[in-house]
């Protein structure tokens, strides 16, 4: 059986902790998905990030393959070690170590004989059926479909089989960015007939053009004309469901923020944050002659209040 180096593959080192083997997962699986990599080789690169993380994420696992390497598999489904790997320990990769140890033995015959005090199985440690692993993996959504909620389809691929799967999830009215669905009975399959694990999906919001998220919150830009700033009026502000229009108070300089109340994100279930649409105002890139002198004449009324003399002097 071809050895596997499930750490070389995911770049971490042996001691690597779990946060650290999931971040290095994340990360390559980002590159290599199928999805997203169309070169030839990726799909391959992907199903062998996928069967790395699978095992070292789970400390039995790990345990198993540190120390029967490729063989791990066969000592967790028959509960003893595979045939010819009885009485030894020594991590995939290492092999044996022939040096004199400290009784003047090699290591090795003190395997073989004990004299290393090495760890041997027990014939009464017997496998017992185990839960499958959970699973987690992103589902990316837009503002538009975090607020109204609903049903969502998506496809997920098998990272054993390489088989793809589609499902159909529900958005909780008031879902987060960051927030995780479970899907009961879609994550790894158990062991000895035992159920399978769970499929966690993190919700990643996809950028909007005009919203910005501030928690609950949503903020957009209100482009005006010079004059609506300064004499108030009505102007047209987006929202998610729709512009709006909205009452505009005079001497609004841009940088100004007026809130809608209840147009932002969902914070329960029959809650929402609010929206604030930031004043911006906007010049004609190409004013007419009449344009012109109309601002013409404000420059030349702003520098005479300027100049003019206070009173008494």
């Amino acid at each position: 059986m071809a050895y596997h180096n499930y750490y070389e593959i995911l770049g971490v080192d042996k001691g690597a902790s779990e946060a650290d083997i999931q971040r290095a997962y994340r990360k390559l699986a980002r590159q290599y998905h199928p999805d997203i990599n169309k070169d030839a080789s990726a799909e391959s690169k992907f199903k062998q990030i996928g069967e790395a993380y699978e095992v070292l994420k789970n400390a039995d696992k790990r345990a198993k393959y540190d120390q029967f390497g490729s063989a791990w598999k066969t000592a967790q489904q028959t509960g003893a070690p595979p045939p010819g790997w009885e009485g030894f320990d020594f991590a995939p990769g290492e092999g044996f170590d022939f040096g004199a140890g400290p009784s003047g033995f090699s290591s090795f015959f003190e395997m073989l004989f004990g004299g290393g005090g090495a760890k041997t199985w027990s014939p009464h440690q017997q496998s017992t059926p185990r839960r499958g692993a959970d699973l987690e993996s992103t589902i990316k959504v837009t503002l538009e479909e975090l607020t109204a909620g609903g049903k969502r389809q998506i496809t997920l691929q098998h990272r054993e089989t390489g088989k793809h799967q589609r499902l159909e999830i529900s958005l909780p009215p008031g879902a987060r960015p960051g927030q995780r669905i479970r899907l009961s009975g879609k994550g790894s399959p158990g062991s000895m007939g035992a159920a399978p694990g769970d499929l966690l999906l993190k919700i990643e919001l996809v950028p909007h053009p005009h919203f910005r998220v501030e928690g609950t919150n949503l903020v957009t830009t209100i482009d005006i004309p010079p004059w609506l700033a300064a004499l108030g009026g009505e102007a047209r502000v987006r929202t998610l469901e729709g512009d709006a229009t909205i009452k505009l108070p005079g001497g609004s300089s841009s940088g100004r923020k007026i809130r809608l109340r209840g147009r932002g994100l969902g914070r329960g279930k029959d809650e929402r944050g609010d929206l604030y649409g930031e004043v911006r105002i906007v010049v004609p890139e190409s004013p007419t002659e009449s344009e012109r002198e109309l601002y013409q004449g404000l420059a030349s009324l702003s520098d005479e209040e300027e100049v003019s003399p206070t009173e008494g002097e």
